[in-house]
C-alpha cells in the first residue's frame, strides 16, 4: 500500500530534505567550542550513516506532534536531528557482525562494510553523543528545564530500560519460545521507545498540557507497536530489493516476533485496530490531529 495522502508524501520529502540540511550542518568539519579537531574519516562514516536516505519517520513524528501545538521553527528541526542521530547510531551498531551482521542498509553498504568495524563503532558512539549535544541546543527550547527533561527522556528511551535494553532482550530471545507479553515488552523497548519519545517530545516542544503530553505518549506507543508489526511483516514478505537490506533474517535467527506468533492474517487485523486506536487519540486533538491519523495509516500499511 502506498502513502495514499498527498500532503504526507510531500511532507516526507520535505522532512528528509530538512534533516539532510540540519544533520549536514551538525557534521561540518569545523570544530565546535570545546573540540580540538574533527577527524575526517570519522565524520565521513557518520555522514554515511545519517545522510543516506531513509523514511525519517521519527523526525516526522516529532515535527508533526510539535506542529499540532503550534510550534514550527528551526529549533524543532534541531531536536528532530538529535533523535535521528541517535536512531542512526543504533542502526550502525545493530548492523555490526557481533549483532545482526548486515551488509546492506538502505541499499548501501553498512558502515562497517564501507569503512571498517572500529570506525563503525566510533561513528555510532559519536552519533550517540552528538544527539545529546543537539538536544541541549538553546534553539530547541528557550526554557533550560524543558531541554533537561527532553535530554533525560531521550536517555531513558535509548538506554538500559529502553532501546538498548530491548536489543539485549531481543538477542536473548533467539531460538527461544517467548509468550506474547515478553515479545511485546522487548519490542516496546527496542523499537517503540524512540517512536514514543518522538511523539511525547514533540508535544513538549509545543508546550502542550500534561493531558495532551500523556495523550501523545499513548499515541506514540500505539505507533511503535504498529511500526514493529509492519516491519516484521515486511521482513517476512518483502524482497531485499524493495527493503534495501536483507530480509527473512528474523526467521533465520530464530527471533521471536508477534507475526510468528499470530500469523500474517491476524497481524494485519491487529494493525487495523492499532490504526483505529491511534486515529482516535489523534482525533481528540481536534482538526490538527488528522495529520497524525494519516501518519498512523502510513506506518501500519507502508510497503517498505
Amino acid at each position: 500500500m502506498g502513502i495514499g495522502v498527498a500532503w504526507l508524501e510531500e511532507t516526507l520529502r520535505d522532512t528528509a530534505l530538512k534533516m539532510e540540511h540540519t544533520i549536514t550542518e551538525a557534521l561540518s568539519a569545523e570544530p565546535r567550542p570545546g573540540e580540538r579537531v574533527r577527524p575526517e574519516r570519522l565524520l565521513a562514516a557518520m555522514r554515511h550513516a545519517t545522510l543516506n536516505g531513509g523514511k525519517r519517520l521519527r523526525p516526522l513524528l516529532m515535527i508533526e506532534c510539535a506542529r499540532a501545538f503550534g510550534r514550527q521553527d528551526p529549533g524543532v528541526l534541531v531536536a528532530a536531528a538529535a533523535l535521528e542521530c541517535l536512531h542512526s547510531y543504533s542502526l550502525v551498531h545493530d548492523d555490526l557482525p557481533a549483532m545482526d551482521d548486515d551488509d546492506l542498509r538502505r541499499g548501501l553498504p553498512t558502515v562497517h562494510k564501507a569503512y571498517d568495524e572500529a570506525t563503525a563503532i566510533l561513528a555510532g558512539d559519536s552519533l550517540l553523543t552528538l544527539a545529546f549535544d543537539l538536544i541541549a541546543d538553546p534553539r530547541v527550547h528557550e526554557d533550560p528545564a524543558v531541554r533537561l527533561v527532553l535530554s533525560r527522556d531521550l536517555a531513558r528511551a535509548s538506554g538500559v530500560g529502553g532501546m538498548a535494553g530491548g536489543q539485549m532482550l531481543d538477542l536473548q530471545s533467539e531460538h527461544r519460545t517467548l509468550v506474547e507479553d515478553e515479545i511485546r515488552t522487548l519490542q516496546a523497548m527496542k523499537t517503540g521507545a524512540l517512536l514514543r519519545y518522538a511523539c511525547e517530545a514533540g508535544a513538549r516542544l509545543g508546550d502542550a498540557s500534561d493531558e495532551d503530553i500523556v495523550r501523545l505518549r499513548r499515541y506514540g506507543e500505539v505507533i511503535g507497536l504498529a511500526f514493529q508489526l509492519a516491519d516484521d511483516l515486511l521482513d517476512l514478505e518483502a524482497t531485499p530489493e524493495v527493503m534495501g537490506k536483507a530480509t527473512g533474517k528474523d526467521a533465520e535467527a530464530g527471533k521471536a516476533t508477534l507475526v510468528s506468533l499470530y500469523g500474517p492474517e491476524r497481524t494485519r487485523a491487529i494493525l487495523s485496530e492499532l490504526v483505529a486506536d491511534a486515529s482516535r487519540l489523534a482525533g481528540e486533538l481536534g482538526p490538527v490531529g488528522q495529520r497524525l491519523a494519516d501518519i498512523a495509516s502510513f506506518v501500519a500499511f507502508r510497503s517498505h
